[in-house]
Order: C-alpha cells, then sequence, then structure tokens
C-alpha cells in the first residue's frame, strides 16, 4: 500500500506544471539579454549590472 502511494505521488509531481510557464519566460528574458550583449557591446555594461542586482536580490531573498 505504501508503495502505491509512493508512485501515486511521483506521479503527481510529474503532471504539476504550475510555474513552468514563469521559468520558461525567464530564461527567455536571459537569452534575448544575452544576445542583445553579443549584438550590441555598449549594452553589455547594463545587462551586467542588471543580473549582479538580481544575483544578489535572490542571494539576500533565499537567506
Amino acid at each position: 500500500m505504501n508503495r502505491l502511494k509512493n508512485i501515486f505521488w511521483s506521479l503527481a509531481v510529474l503532471k504539476d506544471t504550475k510555474g513552468q510557464d514563469l521559468i520558461e519566460y525567464a530564461l527567455m528574458a536571459g537569452f534575448v539579454a544575452v544576445a542583445a550583449g553579443a549584438i550590441m557591446p555598449g549594452v553589455s555594461t547594463s545587462i551586467s549590472t542588471i543580473f549582479s542586482k538580481v544575483a544578489s536580490t535572490m542571494t539576500l531573498a533565499g537567506g
């Protein structure tokens, strides 16, 4: 019985797609930012600053 319950919960977790869209949009935004930095070298400094701020904010939030 316990084994059946474990299988059920693992299947439920695999079907859970909440937050998947948010991750996809974040990855796409990251790819666009990297591409923009590669195409326009003047923008790469600004992008680097933004990513540093986001990283430090996430580090503080993770705490």
